[in-house]
């Protein structure tokens, strides 16, 4: 596959974009990266490309457009298919897979984001017990999703490793702003095990974000929101 046929237009502080990014490590494809300062302004060709949501990842293949994470990594699972398998094979594991990937984005994430962007100690407080829970409901979904194995799609990461690690970052980000440990031996002593694993991965670590920048890019990204509200 030429260089040219595969575009990614993302962002490195964007853990959405990530998930694409490691999908395409695995399936080994040559890609073009297109990064977007999307604090300060967007391209046309971001804003043509995903005319509905105007945000990134937006993976441009063959001049085809495909938007929103979870959506990429599946098409990218699909469309390199002599590659290491992403989804599970199985039609329950993958639903599985599904659906915490979904729990994770609707329900743990802002969560994260709530604990970054409050304000008062209070609001804070409820966002991390709301974080601290659903790591506890991650921690069960790995000892039964991963059967023993290293990571929750099996020996290899899979598509629900990349839909939770790609927020390991932003989630040491939480940590530091917090002054807390969320992930330890002990209450997520499997997870903890995982996010080594999963952050030193050849597919991965070039990826991590590095915990200090990520948090200058967070107090922007606050200074932001509020500005706008």
């Amino acid at each position: 596959m030429a260089k040219s046929d595969v575009k990614l237009l993302g962002a490195w502080s964007s853990p959405f974009v990530m998930r694409a990014r490691i999908a395409l490590n695995i399936k080994s494809v040559n890609y073009e990266f297109q990064e977007e300062n999307w604090l300060v302004s967007k391209s046309e060709l971001l804003l043509k490309s995903n005319p509905i949501h105007k945000k990134v990842p937006v993976l441009i293949h063959a001049d085809n457009p495909i938007c929103e994470s979870l959506i990429i990594v599946q098409y990218i699972d699909e469309v390199w298919s002599s590659g290491p398998s992403i989804l599970p094979s199985d039609p329950y594991d993958r639903a599985t897979s599904r659906f915490w990937s979904a729990y994770i984005d609707d329900k743990w994430f802002p969560s994260m984001i709530a604990v970054i962007l409050a304000q008062e100690e209070d609001a804070k407080k409820a966002a991390i017990a709301q974080m601290e829970e659903g790591l506890v409901l991650l921690e069960e979904a790995f000892g039964k999703c991963s059967k023993g194995k290293a990571f929750f799609g099996g020996d290899r990461i899979g598509f629900l490793d990349i839909a939770f690690g790609c927020l390991l970052g932003w989630l040491r980000v939480t940590e530091k702003a917090g002054g807390i440990e969320l992930l330890n031996e002990t209450k997520t002593p499997s997870l903890s095990k995982w996010a080594e694993r999963f952050s030193s991965d050849i597919a991965v670590k070039e990826l991590i974000p590095d915990t200090d920048k990520l948090a200058e890019f967070g107090k922007k990204l606050q200074a932001k929101m509020t500005a706008n509200n």
